[in-house]
């Protein structure tokens, strides 16, 4: 039975090349999709501004930048 955050925040199955690194890109990656999912679903309801959905994509984009530099991948 999946747990409540498992149907909620569904993740894909990862195909690549494995090593510990690129697991967590692409754990990283998956959570970056969902969170810009959320953020353009908040400017087309009108709830925050395009030029604040701008900004987080942006502070989310250099997370997952940082992400890749600190994993060497």
């Amino acid at each position: 039975m999946p747990t409540t955050t498992q149907v909620m925040f569904p993740q894909s199955r990862y195909y690549g090349k494995f090593t510990p690194e690129n697991l967590m890109f692409n754990a990283n990656l998956q959570e970056f999709s969902h969170r810009v999912s959320i953020i353009c679903a908040l400017e087309t309801g009108g709830k925050i501004s395009a030029q604040e959905a701008y900004t987080q994509i942006t502070e989310l984009w250099q997370q997952l930048e940082r992400s890749k530099q600190n994993l060497a991948i």
